[in-house]
Parts: structure tokens; sequence; C-alpha cells
């Protein structure tokens, strides 16, 4: 077989539903979390949250914390390396592997990734996914054993952050130094009022204020979890979801109530005990709780499998594939949404919208999506990313419309 169909794009008739609605459903998610940042800079989160004490806002935040917090970042993580392994399984056998043209399908999510941090918002994960992406690549023809052990070692290992603060202690690095020049109010003027450059310059101090994150919790979350796709490509399982899902029904089920049982304990008693608050046992707790909540974002995965094979809901969950066959152009869209939710060209909302709001807005914004992105598929096959991505990575013209 030569090169040049060995990368060939994937056809429609070769795309498989089930994760089509998986990436639907992560984007759903990633937005419901991201709007609530985008209202509000992390810087001020705190604060910020402090305002809204009515029983109403304690509700939406509960709703917030218990199903979407650290939930869909590793769905929509464990959803790329999935990808990546369905591109490059026919190169586990193929005597060529063309790296140059997985780096530069790489390189070319990087630049978007950049515009992305740059014209609309900080938050981006465009940029991380396509650094990790390259290194990803390197596991393509290991061992699907040696995949998976690195992925639950890179997954379970607790010192990141230790590890994180002391390099950047050492090289005397402040992270927050850029970010700490703005006041809250000065935040707010330029959000609503400020030059496109001021605009850029706070958004790449935000950013730089966030790397630490990116380094110790963010990266290894998705490199392991890019892994964990990796493997399941390697396995087969994304070609036997079904089969996969009845034979792991009693142990994915005994995990998710343990796991679901120390969460509430966590949310409900164990932060007003004192035992909490021991700085020994602190950060387990909380490696813990944040590891259930990766652990949940795959149940929900494999719950939506579960009812879409064995419950009926076929149908009731086919919408979301039309999100997730443009997950990029829908993922950027959200993020220009926002722009125009928050920023003075548009609303001004900033630090002005309640949690409740937040809610309804996130489920409002993403129906639209679903019927934005069924119409756009009925005369296009790619959403307009995708295109470009296409076009830029192969290097060649390609028809966009059906």
């Amino acid at each position: 077989m030569k090169l040049d169909q060995l990368v060939n794009p994937i056809s429609d008739r070769s795309r498989i539903e089930l994760i089509d609605i998986f990436r639907g459903f992560a984007i759903f998610g990633i937005f419901m979390v991201n709007i609530e940042i985008m209202n509000c800079f992390m810087v001020n989160q705190e604060k910020f949250g402090k305002l809204w004490t009515r029983p109403i806002d304690t509700f939406s935040y509960r709703i917030l914390q218990l199903f979407f917090y650290s939930k869909f970042f590793p769905i929509f993580s464990f959803l790329f390396g999935l990808g990546i392994g369905m591109q490059t399984n026919k190169f586990i056998n193929s005597k060529r592997l063309p790296l140059g043209f997985l780096i530069r399908r790489m390189l070319i999510l990087l630049v978007f990734g950049i515009l992305h941090i740059t014209f609309l918002w900080d938050g981006d994960i465009l940029h991380l996914y396509a650094l990790i992406g390259i290194f990803t690549f390197f596991w393509i023809r290991r061992a699907a054993k040696v995949i998976l052990i690195t992925s639950i070692i890179v997954f379970v290992f607790p010192f990141y952050d230790v590890i994180v603060a002391i390099v950047f202690g050492s090289l005397e690095v402040n992270s927050s130094r850029l970010i700490e020049l703005y006041n809250p109010q000065e935040i707010r003027n330029i959000i609503w009022n400020g030059s496109l450059g001021e605009q850029i310059s706070l958004r790449w101090a935000d950013y730089v204020s966030n790397i630490p994150l990116l380094l110790y919790m963010v990266g290894p979350v998705a490199f392991s979890m890019f892994l964990l796709g990796l493997y399941f490509v390697r396995q087969g399982y994304h070609n036997a979801i079904k089969d996969f899902i009845a034979r792991t029904k009693k142990p994915v089920l005994m995990v998710i109530l343990l796991i679901t049982a120390y969460r509430l304990f966590f949310i409900f008693a164990l932060t007003d005990l004192d035992i909490y608050h021991n700085p020994w046992l602190k950060p387990i707790f909380l490696q813990l709780i944040f590891l259930s909540d990766v652990m949940t974002g795959l149940f929900y995965l494999w719950l939506m499998g579960w009812l879409y094979y064995f419950q009926g809901w076929k149908k009731l969950l086919s919408p979301l594939k039309y999100v997730g066959r443009m997950a990029l152009s829908n993922y950027i869209f959200q993020s220009l949404v926002g722009l125009i939710l928050f920023y003075g060209l548009g609303f001004s909302l900033y630090e002005k919208m309640s949690p409740p709001m937040m809610l309804l807005t996130g489920i409002l914004v993403f129906a639209v999506q679903m019927l934005m992105s069924a119409i756009w598929l009925r005369y296009f096959r790619y959403g307009p990313l995708e295109w470009l991505w296409r076009v830029l990575s192969y290097g060649k013209r390609m028809g966009i419309k059906r």
C-alpha cells in the first residue's frame, strides 16, 4: 500500500456513530465548565463565588461540582487519544510510519491553539493536545500492555505539583506575576472596554498564570487518557464497544458505587472534619477526589454506551453525533460565544452571570449547536475547521460540499 493511501482521510461510512456521540457529549460538558471560567478569571474565582449565596446558587454550584468538574476534560482527552489510535492503527504492521505527516497535523493544531488563546480565550486546550499528541506518536508501536501500564502510572502518580513547585522555585519563576499586575477592576475594564491589544495581553497574562496547573494536573491527565484511548484501539475495543460494555458491567458498577460514595462523603462531610485539615492527609484526600472525578467521567461514556445499545436510547442520543462530528469547530464556536457574552463587543456580562444563569446558558448554547451542526452537515461533509485542518494536513484540495 502506498503512503498516500495509508494517510487517506477516514470516510463517512467508516465513522462509528457512538464515538461521535461521545465527542458531542464531551463538548457539552466542557462548555458547562468553561462558561464559569469565561464568566470570571480563575485568579478571581474564589472571591466571585462567595458573592452568590442564594439556595439556587449553591444548588447550581453543587450540580457543576457533582456532575461536571474534572470529568469532561478527561473524556475529551480519552477520545482524542482514541482518534490518534484509530488514525495510526493501520501503521502498526507497516514498515513505514508517516511521522512527518502526523507531526505536521499536530503542529497545525498547535497554531490553531495559539490563535485561539490570542484572539478568543486563554483556556485553550488544543495547543496542549498538539504537544502531547506529538509525544504520543512515539508510543504507537509499543506493546498494548506497556501502553496501559504507562497510562496507569502517569494517572496515579501523586507528586506532579511538588515537582512543579520545586522546579519553579529553583528557577525563581513566578507564573502569576503578569496577571497580578491587574486588579479585578482593571480586568473588568479591559474586558468591557479595552482595546484588542489590551485584551490580548490580558489573555496571555492569564494563560501564563495557569501554566503550573497545565503542568501538574491537566497535562498528566491528558497524556494518561491519550494512552488509554490508544490502548483501547490497540485492543480492538472501539470496533466491539457493545461487547465491551456487556462484559464489564459488574466491575464498572462496583467501582462507580465506591467512587460515588467517596465523592458524596467528600463534598458533604469530609471537608468539615478535623482529619481533612491534617497536612499529611489532605493531599491524599484531594488526589483521591480528583482521581474519582476522572473515573466518573469515563463512567459517563460507559453509561451512554449501555443506554445506546441496551436501553433503546439510540434515537435520543443520536443528535449528539452532529456536534461530535464537528468537535473542533464547535469547541472554537463556544469560545466565540463566550467572547460575545462577556466582552464589550457583545453583552458585557463578565462577572454578571449568576450560577443558575450559567447553567441555563450552557444548555441553551449547546442546543443551538446541535441544531446548527445538523443543518451544516446536511450540506457539507466536514465542519469548517475540520475541513481546514484536513486541507492543511494533507496538503491538497478537498471538497467540503456533499
